[in-house]
């Protein structure tokens, strides 16, 4: 395996740059038995100390959860390592900063006050999401929306896109006649995303289609072949395979769906009630208009 960095072992350097060569350098390893797992830690257990100060399990945990560490393809193993590493070098460089007096700076007490807050809002918002999003209110939520769908219809499609209508006669001609439809569109068809696919559009609604396109493919029957059709593309020969009513959606397709719009409504829901129940004053300064930045000449002067 190879070594880390001798500038820093390990920290946000090692987490940004040595990882993904770690990913692409090592080789599978041989299948070996599987091993007992390992009791789970408690979060006060002590992993490391620098200068004293203890480095917990618990510590580990939050770092692990913090997204602009996510460590994807590396093994639990190596994952806790590195995390170890790079709290050693967090502590050093906090010590080092408190000895700085970096905490004393009005600016950063400012930012240290901000992101309390945030994260104790995020934190507040989440726990009281997870207590309304239950399986009892995604089902009910899922009943309300599928009972409000109004049925509609679909069409399976091809098409073939030339750029003029003679052209696009003669291609019209050629399948009225017999000719197979994928063939033609593969050796005529402009429109790149579907000429590959012998024309093929797959399954759409009404809307998803340009007026004129739309209108004819939906007054064909299926298996029949459009005459000529103009849009701001260029000419389409369209042949309906199929059409059907659009299914509704099962629960298990929706259910994220379902899930984060209910997180979204619980937590707006929550700021709409605290900000009503809240004693809000908004001085003259929240809206004056920020001060104009000094033009170079100023500057110099």
């Amino acid at each position: 395996m190879p070594t880390l960095s001798p500038l820093w072992r390990s920290g946000a350097l090692a987490l940004g740059l040595f990882l993904p060569g770690v990913a692409l350098a090592q080789q599978p390893a041989p299948a070996a038995p599987p091993a007992a797992a390992a009791p789970t830690p408690s979060p006060d257990t002590v992993v490391a100390k620098v200068n004293g100060a203890p480095i917990t399990a618990g510590d580990l945990a939050v770092a692990a959860d913090d997204p602009a560490l996510s460590l994807p393809g590396v093994d639990e193993a190596q994952k806790k390592g590195l995390l170890v590493d790079y709290m050693v070098d967090l502590k050093i460089g906090a010590q080092a900063a408190e000895k700085a007096k970096i905490g004393d700076n009005p600016d950063f007490v400012r930012k240290l006050a901000y992101f309390r807050d945030k994260l104790l809002l995020d934190e507040y918002l989440e726990r009281e999401a997870r207590k309304a999003v239950t399986p009892q209110a995604e089902r009910a939520l899922y009943d309300e929306t599928v009972k409000a769908m109004k049925p509609e219809e679909e069409v399976h499609a091809r098409h073939i896109l030339v750029d003029n209508e003679a052209e696009a006669k003669k291609i019209a001609a050629r399948l009225k006649g017999g000719e197979d439809f994928a063939k033609v569109a593969a050796e005529t068809s402009k429109d790149p995303g579907s000429k590959a696919e012998g024309g093929d559009l797959g399954w759409f609604t009404k809307e998803r289609m340009v007026a004129p396109f739309a209108d004819a493919a939906f007054k064909l029957e299926a298996g029949k072949i459009s005459d000529p059709i103009k849009t701001q593309f260029g000419w389409h020969v369209i042949k309906v395979e199929e059409k059907r009513t659009k299914p509704v959606p099962s629960f298990d397709e929706m259910k994220e769906q379902v899930e984060a719009y209910l997180t979204r409504k619980t937590q707006q829901d929550i700021i709409t009630k605290l900000r009503e129940s809240a004693k809000i004053e908004k001085t003259a300064a929240a809206t004056a208009a920020p001060a104009a930045a000094p033009k170079a000449d100023e500057k110099k002067n």
